[in-house]
């Protein structure tokens, strides 16, 4: 039998799912308590959302009753809009959490595309690209150390503290390949200085039979 129209999963996109999982405490949240949430998780793992792309999730879980909102008189020049999450919103998100297929991660990596195109530029600039991730993932994972210590605190957070440990060890790892990189960078210019090949210049690049050729060989080997 089909279910019905109450027992169907809404199809949202993954940031309603995550503001609902976020909204599945007891309190009520203003968008901006949503925002230092995800300021405070999401960042290190998922990307926080913008303000603008939170209220449009917001209202649209609460047109589809996910979610209610309640507009709180502070006296101040300033009304506070707070959203709860209804009986129907809680039930959505535990059978998303329990049920819903897990979508492997995307990996987006942008000094890696820099440094896969190499040809293009000069070992020092990409020098300079690979520096400033080490800086990046450096910052980011004393960032979320600290914020997985500060999770430790309170009981109710304890599963947020094990994502930002991960997050912590996910950035030290980040810069220690990226440190791995400077170093595999000399052996690529090296190569390249072997077969008179100046970066930066237009390259002889191998016909696509010859990738087709060098695929079947990779796939022997398994």
């Amino acid at each position: 039998m089909a279910k019905s129209t109450s027992d169907a999963k809404p199809n949202l996109a993954a940031t309603s799912w995550a503001l609902l999982g976020l909204m599945s405490y007891e309190q009520e949240v203003s968008g901006y308590d949503i925002r230092k949430w995800t300021e405070w998780t999401m960042r290190f793992f998922y990307g926080s959302p913008a303000y603008s792309q939170i209220y449009s999730e917001l209202k649209k879980l609460e047109r589809l009753g996910l979610l209610t909102s309640r507009v709180e008189n502070t006296g101040g020049t300033r009304n506070r809009r707070l959203y709860k999450i209804t009986p129907a919103g809680l039930d959505a998100v535990r059978r998303w959490a329990n049920e819903a297929p897990v979508d492997p991660p995307v990996l987006k990596h942008s000094p890696l595309l820099r440094v896969t195109f190499g040809h293009l530029t000069k070992p020092e600039r990409l020098k300079e690209i690979l520096h400033e991730h080490v800086a990046y993932a450096d910052a980011m994972q004393r960032e979320a150390a600290k914020d997985a210590k500060w999770a430790g605190v309170e009981s109710s957070w304890a599963y947020a503290k094990i994502a930002l440990q991960w997050a912590e060890r996910y950035y030290a790892s980040e810069r220690e390949l990226a440190l791995k990189m400077l170093k595999e960078l000399d052996e690529a210019e090296a190569a390249f200085a072997d077969a008179g090949i100046e970066s930066g210049d237009q390259i002889p690049w191998p016909t696509p039979e010859y990738w087709y050729e060098i695929e079947k060989k990779a796939e022997a080997d398994d």
